[in-house]
Order: C-alpha cells, then sequence, then structure tokens
C-alpha cells in the first residue's frame, strides 16, 4: 500500500498565521515562528518512508525552496472538512492507500507516531486519529473511503476529535486513537519544556523559543 504523508501549510506571512500569539508576539515574531515550525516539520518529515505532499496556500515559491522534493497542491477553498476531503481525494487520485494528514502546529510530534498511523492504515483501521490535547486532532489518516467523517464538525472546539469519533462510527468506519499530543497554538504552549529539549528533532523552533525573553510577558500579568 503505497504511503503519503500530507502537510497542511501555509506561507509565514505576518498577520496571516499564528495570529493567537500575536500579542505578544509581533505579527513578524509569530510569522518567523511558524516559518520554523514547518520548515522542522518539513525535515524531519523526510525521515519517513512515504512520498511527502504539501498542501499549500500561499507562494508557489516559497514552497518549492522550502521542500523542494515534495509534491506541493494547492488547498482548496471551502471550511476544514472541504479542505480535508479534497486532499484525500487528491492523494487517492495518485495512487495513494494509507494516507495521513498533519499541519504545522506539532514540530516537536515524534515519528514514531506517525509511522504507527500508517501502520494501524496497513493493519485494517479505515480512520486513525492522532487526539491533542485540546479535544482536536493533530492527525488524521484514511485507508479507503471515509463517508461523512469530516462533515458537520464542530472545527476550533474541544469537541473536534469527540464529533469525529461518533461521525466515523456512523459512517461504520473502523477507527484507531494514537497517543495525545500538544499543540503550538498559544503563548502558554511555548512554555512546555519538550519544546527546549535537545531530543526533540526540532532545532529552528527550539532555537526561536530560546531566544524569547518568556519571562517578561509572565512578569508583565502578575503585575
Amino acid at each position: 500500500m503505497k504511503r503519503a504523508l500530507a502537510i497542511f501549510a501555509k506561507t509565514p506571512l505576518p498577520g496571516r498565521v499564528k495570529t493567537r500569539l500575536s500579542p505578544p508576539l509581533l505579527p513578524a515574531q509569530a510569522a518567523e515562528l511558524y516559518r520554523c515550525m514547518l520548515l522542522d516539520i518539513i525535515e524531519r518529515s523526510a525521515g519517513l518512508s512515504a512520498a511527502i505532499v504539501i498542501f499549500y496556500e500561499g507562494s508557489t515559491d516559497f514552497f518549492r525552496k522550502a521542500a523542494p522534493e515534495a509534491l506541493l497542491v494547492h488547498q482548496s477553498t471551502g471550511g476544514l472538512g472541504e479542505r480535508l476531503e479534497h486532499a484525500f481525494q487528491e492523494l487517492s487520485g495518485h495512487g495513494y492507500g494509507a494516507r495521513v494528514v498533519i499541519g504545522t502546529d506539532s514540530p516537536d510530534l515524534p515519528l514514531a507516531f506517525i509511522e504507527e498511523a500508517f501502520q494501524k492504515l496497513e493493519q485494517g483501521s479505515d480512520v486513525v486519529f492522532g487526539p491533542a490535547e485540546d479535544g482536536g486532532y493533530y492527525l488524521v489518516g484514511v485507508r479507503d473511503s471515509y463517508g461523512a467523517l469530516f462533515q458537520d464538525i464542530p472545527w476550533s472546539s474541544e469537541k473536534v476529535l469527540e464529533t469525529s469519533l461518533r461521525r466515523a462510527e456512523a459512517s461504520a468506519l473502523t477507527a484507531a486513537v494514537l497517543s495525545s499530543w500538544h499543540d503550538v497554538d498559544s503563548w502558554d504552549d511555548l512554555l512546555r519544556p519538550s519544546l527546549l529539549e535537545q531530543s526533540n528533532r526540532a532545532p529552528r523552533t527550539r532555537a526561536f523559543i530560546a531566544a524569547l525573553d518568556l519571562a517578561a510577558p509572565l512578569a508583565a500579568d502578575a503585575v
């Protein structure tokens, strides 16, 4: 079964990415953080035995330079559910069976989690979810058809995974669930010690966070 890892990404432009982190970060800082996270994910994903496909918004030139070996596909318009459906259909059209999608919010996500997702699909699961600590998911993968899996989901809420699992059951899909992991969406997320660990294989993200004066905003909040 041919494997494909799809990465949903945007060109890292100020005011267009990581807006929940600005403030306290300046828009240019938030964009640079996003760029670091994206490049770390692209570089690390090359270690997987899977084709890398980037579904992107923005500049084609940026992604050609950032990921010269990846297949580049424009993201479709519409909500997240529609964009996921488009991505999985596109990957199926290229002959991929085990299809996994991730975003850019988990730069230190262990590659073992992604490998396990592929294995779950190859062993017979119809769909696999990687649950995020905020109630959503950092990864979703499918093997064949996926019914109404991405329809009527309360995106950007703590009910995303719960509702998706109900959709899978209603569509008679066998769902596998991986270990939970965290996203980097808020200032508190930047304070996670694991993001500064040398072993996390996210060197650009680690260096960016290390260079921030994380204590200053915390001290200001305490006044």
